[in-house]
This record gives structure tokens, C-alpha cells and sequence, in this order.
């Protein structure tokens, strides 16, 4: 693990009218106000601000020193909202202790954190798992819901202000106070944070960026995709979640609700280097600090209003969370004590292990490219692979399109079927059936012309990545499943016939 300290700082937007002069003349071994020494220039953030590791003298203690310049009236918002957190004393917040203007210039005093960002964590060691990306929701909610209950927005919740400590903490930091501040903004960020942990990709737009993040992937339309369709494995409830928060067209429920309901979801171990369990609801009668809770969803009263928490099982929605109070009777969830909600903890969706009988290669028109690879999607070695002939057009010609027909030992419900390609730029379905065909070219035909897109899952076009995650509404049981590819991307080496892709791995996963 990187320990990092404070270079994290300063990452989210860059706030209107932030950006600070040159810092020239400062060295190792200078004391500003008589009390903090520098020790070390660590960077330079968005803002173009230096950020320092230093020493209270006085104290002794180490320290971080976030500079600008000049000070006095263009300070003013750095200073303002250090004063502000200064006053919030949280274990998930940053201490501030100390904001001095100069006039030449301004630098707020502050913790020390020797950890990693978030944004770096998730660059190391690839995207969270769920109980793990609940687990830092958690903290960072409950940081923003300190902040709001003092009367402040923190306005910069962003990868690279989550700093995660070497010894586990989570740590928000580097709060901003501008025109652009909100209670609402900070909720919708929660929603961002969660799509960055659990894809690897920060879904929300930013100008003036020194260090951008992979965008959130977005379908032909430019509409963000869920994050199961970029992963698989995230449980229906999350993925639920992060989309309701995202959707500018839904209310959002308030930081103290969301962080109320997380905490319910939240194991409590926080071991976010390892895993932590299967995540699920927790007993709301049990005390604040327990070992992991009984699985008892229930309904939560907020504001006199009863939150249903069951949605498909285990789903937490926003739009349950938002419940508003002025709804009419016949509208609002019951608050009738009697009412009994049940429900069992949703099913972590089951990779299966096929085996090479279990595929063929469809082709209604042509060859089957390459058949007798098929069995390389499933040995767990990406370096192995099935892969098409190679062809002129994108589209394959006059045979329009190949196929891997997928078929399970009996009916289940599909969480998702992913692809890991060799090359981004491929244009493929998901197709499903209830019964199979002949072995044939025949067989072929009827499979292509009588399966239909398999009920929840997204087309996937030329815009593509390597990765394709088919998820599914998981209501409809299938036998047998039919990727059905239809754009093959250009392979720079070949010139005659330039079009292919290869599937490296295939997997799918159940209910």
C-alpha cells in the first residue's frame, strides 16, 4: 500500500475562482507562524495549491500545510471552509487545526494521514467488492452527514479526497465552499463514489482537471450503463443504489437517511484490505458497535413515514429512502405496526464451471470460425483464446453475424454473462431460449431467427471496451444462452482481411 500522506487532496472540481499563484521561495526547513516547520513539498493540487508535510514544534507532531497565494480576499473560500470543518469533529473527517492569512499568503494546518487515496487504491488493486464499497460509503456518508448536521455542504466528495489510512480509516478531506455547495450535490457525489469503487470509472463530468479519471461508461446513447453492466457481480440491491442516486430525475433522500440505511448494510468490520463476509441487513434493535447482526429487514419510520426496505428482495432504493411525508395516505407505505416485512438476504450471484461441451459456435451462414477453440473461453487463461477469421467488413459480409451458444444443465435464473475481449470496438447481444437445436447449420439458423434478447440485458455497439457484462432482471430462467456478436474491430497487423476479435474468457453467472 502506497503511503501517500496527503497528495491526495485538492482532486475534485476546481472551484470558481481558486486557482493560486506560483509559491516560490519556501525550502525544507522554513517555520511558518513561529510553529510549523516544512519538511517535505509533497505536490501541487488542481487548485495550484502546495501541499506540504511538516511539524508542529510546539506540538510535535506531524502535520499537513495546504498553501496558496496571495492570501487576503482571494483566500477567502480556502479559509472560510477550513474554519468551518474545524468545527465538525468527526472520525471520518480530516482534522483541521489551524487556518492563517498572511496576506502574501494563506495555509491551513492540518492531519497528517499516511495512507492512500481512494482513487489510487482502486488504480492498484482494481474495482471494490460490495461489502467493501459499502464499507468506505459508509464512512464517507457519515462524514458528509456530520458536516450537513452542522449546517455545512462539504462540496468536493471526489477519489481523490477519500484517503483510506494505513490502518484502515476512511478519511474525507479538502471540503470546498463556493456557489456550487449543496447538501444535494454531496448526496449525488456518494452515488459517484459508489460507480467509481465498484467499476473503476468516475461517472460525472469535470472541467479543469489536472488528474482525470476513466470516464463512466455510457452506451450508443451516451447514457451512463449500470454498474453491472460493467462488472459483473454487483448485487441487484447496490447497483440499484448507486443508478437511483445518479438519476438527476429522482429526488435524493438526505446524507443522515442514506448514512442510516448503509450502516444497516455496512458488516461493521471495516476490513477494507480483505474481505469481510456476505453482506446483509442488520437487526435495527442491536447496539451501535455489534459483532455482524441477524438478517431482519424491517420497516425503518423516518419522519413519521415508513420506509419499505424491501424491493426484489434486498434492494435499497432511493426512491423508498425519499419517501415523502406529504404523500396521500393511499400512496405511503403502511405504518401499521402489525404489518410484517420479510424477507432473506439476496443471493450473491454464483460463477458456474462450464465445461467444452457446454458451447458451440453458431454460424447460420459460413463457418463456424475456429470451432475447435471454443474450449479456451472457459480455461481460466486469458492468454488462450477463440478467436474469429478474419474479414473485410466489420459486419462479417453476407454472413451477418457469429454466435457462442451457451447451454446450462437446466433452467436457472441468469445473474450475467461476461466477455473479456481482446480488442474494444465489438458489437454483440445476448440472446436466450428455451429449447436447443440441432448441431447444424440448420440448427444454426433456428437458433438465431427464434432466441430473443434475454429480458434486463443491454446490447452492446462499437463503442465498447473489452468487457462486456450482460446483466439480466434475473426473473426468467434460461437454458440456453446465445451471444450473438454482429461488429467485429479492425486488427491493425492485418491488411487483407482486417476484421476479428477474440474472446479470451466467458463467464456466467446465477441466481
Amino acid at each position: 500500500m502506497r503511503e501517500d500522506g496527503v497528495t491526495q487532496v485538492g482532486e475534485g472540481p476546481r472551484a470558481a475562482g481558486s486557482a493560486a499563484g506560483p509559491l516560490g521561495g519556501l525550502a525544507a526547513g522554513d517555520v511558518l507562524a513561529e510553529r510549523y516547520r516544512l519538511e517535505e513539498h509533497v505536490n501541487d493540487d488542481s487548485a495550484g495549491r502546495q501541499v506540504w508535510r511538516g511539524v508542529d514544534i510546539v506540538l510535535r507532531r506531524p502535520v499537513a500545510l495546504v498553501l496558496r497565494t496571495p492570501g487576503g480576499a482571494s483566500a477567502e473560500e480556502m479559509l472560510s471552509a477550513a474554519v468551518t470543518a474545524s468545527r465538525v469533529v468527526h472520525g471520518n473527517l480530516i482534522g483541521v487545526y489551524d487556518a492563517i492569512d498572511e496576506g502574501e499568503r494563506a495555509y491551513v494546518i492540518r492531519e497528517w494521514i499516511d495512507g492512500t487515496a481512494l482513487r489510487d487504491l482502486v488504480a492498484d488493486e482494481g474495482p471494490f467488492d460490495a461489502e467493501r464499497t459499502t464499507s468506505v460509503l459508509h464512512a464517507v456518508a457519515d462524514a458528509v452527514s456530520a458536516l450537513h448536521a452542522s449546517g455545512m455542504a462539504h462540496g468536493n466528495v471526489h477519489p481523490g479526497t477519500v484517503l483510506v489510512a494505513a490502518d484502515g480509516r476512511v478519511v474525507l478531506a479538502d471540503a470546498r465552499v463556493d456557489s456550487t455547495t449543496s447538501n444535494e450535490a454531496d448526496v449525488r457525489s456518494l452515488g459517484a463514489l459508489a460507480y467509481f469503487m465498484l467499476t473503476g470509472h468516475w461517472p460525472r463530468a469535470e472541467a479543469d482537471r489536472v488528474t482525470a479519471l476513466p470516464d463512466g461508461r455510457r452506451d450508443s446513447t451516451g447514457a451512463l450503463v449500470a454498474p453491472r453492466q460493467v462488472r459483473a457481480g454487483v448485487p441487484t440491491y447496490l447497483d440499484d443504489l448507486v443508478m437511483d442516486l445518479l438519476d438527476p430525475k429522482l429526488a435524493l433522500p438526505t446524507a443522515q437517511v442514506l448514512t442510516g440505511e448503509l450502516a444497516r448494510l455496512d458488516t461493521g468490520d471495516r476490513m477494507l484490505f480483505g474481505g469481510n463476509g456476505t453482506l446483509r441487513f442488520a437487526d435495527e434493535t442491536a447496539p451501535a458497535e455489534p459483532a455482524p447482526r441477524a438478517a431482519t429487514p424491517r420497516l425503518l419510520v423516518v419522519g413519521g413515514v415508513a420506509l419499505a426496505l424491501v424491493v426484489s428482495g434486498l434492494v435499497l432504493a432511493v426512491r423508498a429512502l425519499n419517501a415523502d411525508a406529504t404523500d396521500p395516505p393511499s400512496a405511503r407505505p403502511s405504518t401499521n405496526p402489525a404489518v410484517a416485512v420479510s424477507a432473506s438476504a439476496a443471493p450473491q450471484p454464483l460463477a458456474l464451471a462450464l465445461a467444452a461441451s457446454q458451447l458451440r459456435i453458431v454460424a447460420p451462414v459460413g463457418d463456424r470460425d475456429n470451432a475447435t477453440q471454443a474450449a479456451n473461453m472457459i480455461d481460466g487463461n486469458p492468454k488462450t483464446l477463440w478467436k474469429t477469421t478474419g474479414y473485410k467488413q466489420s459486419n462479417m459480409g453476407n454472413k451477418k453475424g457469429i454466435g457462442i451458444l451457451i447451454t446450462l444443465d437446466k433452467p436457472q435464473l441468469v445473474s450475467s454473462v461476461t466477455l473479456q475481449l481482446s480488442a474494444p470496438g465489438a458489437s454483440a447481444a445476448l440472446l436466450g431460449g428455451s429449447a436447443g437445436a440441432p448441431d447444424s447449420r440448420t440448427g444454426d439458423k433456428s437458433l438465431v431467427e427464434t432466441f430473443k434478447p434475454v429480458a434486463g440485458s443491454q446490447s452492446f455497439g462499437k463503442d465498447s471496451g473489452t468487457t462486456m457484462v450482460f446483466s439480466t432482471d434475473a426473473s426468467t430462467p434460461y437454458q440456453y444462452l446465445l451471444v450473438w456478436i454482429t461488429d467485429l474491430p479492425r486488427d491493425p497487423s492485418e491488411s487483407q482481411y482486417p476484421y476479428r476479435v477474440g474472446v479470451q474468457e466467458i463467464v456466467v453467472e446465477v441466481q
